[in-house]
């Protein structure tokens, strides 16, 4: 099977769409069905997709943009373009030229929270979603509850969407002498702390957690102040001056985005990781902290309650008593806090990019063999039935 797989969602910071599209960009080319991979994003190829995870030297300016977005829609390259057996576009979109296509759509948050997002984005999706979705012979989602709203948004038929879980990369409880030398680089206490790790943008509600915690005790705010760490989002200017006053007052710690070294050690760390996002087509890092053994707490929303499988702890982020609540519970109640930590790292481990590559290869070969039946109906349907009396 030959496959080209788009691969616009990498960038030198990965979030969770392009965590996911590297692992099947690294991991596709091993199995056992796939005679070829081949890498796109727009108009250009790419033999090596580790090369559009560099450092970015400088923009391309505008025009230029613009005239590569055109030939990438058009089809310019179409002499150069390899022969594929599946298309597969693993950021919500396909390209026109895509025959036998198949894309993943992680959530609805563009159709149903416009107003979290860039406006460029949602023109983008609302201009071209309808039609990927429609020429695509089959849609990948990441969890049930996500396959549940896309089947319901589209209209498609339940047999051509399917739910492939995402993956959980090489994570695990560290040490204190394991994580120490990172959490000094990072300037984070080596005792512990509260934890939320999501690009800064309002779905996440980023600003309930920081009501919720400053309404803490100013006891536990001084023994777990609250890390926030994460890509730079957008629409956030109130969430930025929120994060500088309580940084001022000491028991908020600000960070950027974490490298992958870092990343287990930055959970491991954690007494409480905490996810008030209240739509999610996955949750990435409430599975990653739970892979570290650290005790969480997620949004009653979404898929969150799907994915965390009962070891974590459900809170409303939009209802700030309750949500304190719950977080002066999530830590300080040692038999939760350990019961907790032992059904997180059981639920992880059900999660892992191996899986989700092989499942999405069965994708793969269960449309390349539906199209290639069609093909052969289609020709049989050709064939005149012979004369009476022959």
């Amino acid at each position: 099977m030959r496959v080209a797989l788009s691969v616009d969602a990498l960038s030198p910071e990965l979030t969770g769409i392009g965590r996911y599209c590297w692992e099947l960009a690294s991991l596709l080319p091993a199995q056992p069905d796939i005679n070829d991979v081949r890498y796109f994003a727009g108009p250009h190829w790419y033999a090596n997709p580790a090369t559009l995870l560099r450092p970015r030297i400088a923009k391309q300016p505008r025009w230029l943009r613009k005239s590569l977005r055109w030939i990438g829609k058009h089809g310019l390259d179409a002499l150069r373009r390899p022969k594929v057996d599946v298309v597969h576009g693993p950021n919500f979109l396909l390209p026109e030229w895509g025959e036998c296509g198949i894309v993943t759509v992680h959530d609805l948050s563009v159709f149903r929270f416009p107003e979290t997002h860039p406006p460029e984005r949602v023109a983008a999706l609302e201009r071209d979603f309808d039609c990927s979705t429609r020429r695509a012979a089959h849609i990948i989602t990441p969890s049930e509850t996500i396959r549940q709203e896309v089947i319901a948004f589209t209209g498609r038929s339940p047999e051509s969407v399917t739910a492939v879980y995402n993956g959980v990369g090489d994570l695990r409880p560290l040490s204190a002498e394991e994580r120490w030398p990172h959490l000094r680089r990072l300037g984070l206490p080596v005792t512990g702390y509260g934890l939320t790790l999501s690009a800064l943008e309002p779905r996440k509600r980023i600003d309930s957690l920081i009501d919720a915690w400053e309404g803490l005790p100013s006891g536990i705010r001084n023994v777990f102040p609250l890390v926030i760490a994460g890509a730079k989002g957008w629409r956030n200017q109130a969430l930025h001056e929120k994060m500088e006053r309580a940084a001022g007052q000491g028991w908020l710690i600000p960070l950027s985005f974490v490298s992958e070294d870092a990343l287990a050690a930055l959970y491991s760390g954690a007494s409480l990781f905490v996810y008030p996002s209240i739509y999610e087509g996955f949750g990435l890092p409430p599975i990653e902290a739970m892979a570290c053994g650290v005790p969480t707490v997620v949004a009653d929303a979404s898929c969150l309650p799907e994915v965390t499988g009962g070891a974590a702890m459900l809170t409303a982020p939009d209802d700030l008593p309750g949500f304190t609540t719950d977080l002066h519970r999530a830590l300080t109640d040692n038999w939760w806090r350990a019961e907790a930590s032992s059904a997180g790292l059981q639920i992880a481990r059900q999660y892992s990019w191996d899986r989700c590559t092989r499942e999405t290869v069965a994708v793969y070969g269960k449309v390349l063999n539906s199209n290639s039946r069609n093909r052969l109906d289609a020709q049989s349907s050709q064939v005149s039935p012979p004369a009476d009396g022959s």
